[in-house]
């Protein structure tokens, strides 16, 4: 069995000069968690095994400030490094794998463009090829609700909450797309992506625990990796998520960043519970 993986996620605000990471709750509230190198640094030292960059100022002005960040972090981490954020062509991904990156992540682009999927996958390789899905629930209360989003195509899961379906974001969680994030992950299996960064907009930063319905919906209906993301409070969550879903992987960063647990004393918990984790 392969060992699961811990990612910690470095949401990068490069608006200023070396960037910032940040941290914010269902994508608001916004506060300053470090400088990127920096804690990425430390999480490799700590025994991290991958680390997510995300770029969630996405704009052309500030893409060499995002190159440089991951030339910065790659010179003294040797760990992979997955970067997101305002990718929008081949071209964008290849300039961040030359500096040093080994996945790029696309959402926003990928909607727009679902071509931009199969291309970076033919270019660089599958592996290298990571979608995120920014998923939001949708309840619906009535009979008729139901129907109606049945004849849109929308797939209906029951939840401990009431029937619901998930609706795809782009824009950092800004816009909301009409998309069903459970068919979404299917296609993008298909169109040639590697692997889902899976977050739950209604778990990020609430430190209330792992959407596990939704992971567990998409990791059943895809054959690729899946990065479970969005709510992480503590190492159980962490646990549990890897009990209840086939996730592969668990992304936090609160929990990191605050320096509440560390990567340490997550994989000694989760070894003691009999995950299989990579110490």
């Amino acid at each position: 069995m392969l060992a699961k993986r811990i990612i910690p996620c470095l949401d990068c605000d490069l608006g200023v000069p070396e960037g910032r990471v940040v941290k914010g709750i269902e994508f608001k509230q916004i506060r300053y968690a470090g400088i990127p190198w920096e804690l990425a640094k430390e999480y490799d030292k700590q025994g991290a095994d991958e680390l997510v960059f995300l770029d969630i100022t996405a704009s052309h002005e500030r893409r060499e400030t995002m190159v440089h960040v991951i030339q910065k972090t790659a010179e003294n981490v040797f760990i992979p490094l997955t970067v997101g954020g305002g990718i929008k062509s081949v071209e964008d991904a290849r300039r961040i794998f030359n500096a040093g990156a080994d996945k790029v992540s696309v959402n926003t682009a990928a909607i727009k463009n679902p071509e931009i999927i199969t291309q970076i996958s033919k270019r660089f390789g599958s592996q290298a090829c990571v979608v995120a899905i920014d998923a939001k629930r949708r309840y619906v209360r009535t009979e008729e609700e139901e129907k109606k989003a049945r004849c849109e195509g929308k797939v209906i899961v029951e939840t401990s909450k009431g029937k619901c379906w998930f609706e795809c974001s782009i824009y950092g969680g800004k816009k909301f797309t009409g998309m069903d994030a459970i068919k979404w992950a299917e296609e993008v299996e298909k169109l040639g992506a590697g692997e889902i960064l899976l977050t739950s907009m209604d778990r990020d930063g609430t430190k209330d625990g792992f959407d596990l319905e939704l992971t567990n919906e998409i990791c059943r209906r895809v054959n690729i990796p899946v990065i479970a993301s969005g709510g992480c409070g503590s190492p159980e969550h962490i646990r549990e998520v890897f009990a209840v879903t086939e996730a592969s992987a668990a992304l936090a960063a609160s929990i990191f960043h605050y320096k509440e647990y560390s990567i340490p004393e997550v994989k000694n918990y989760l070894k003691k519970k009999g995950i299989n984790v990579r110490l």
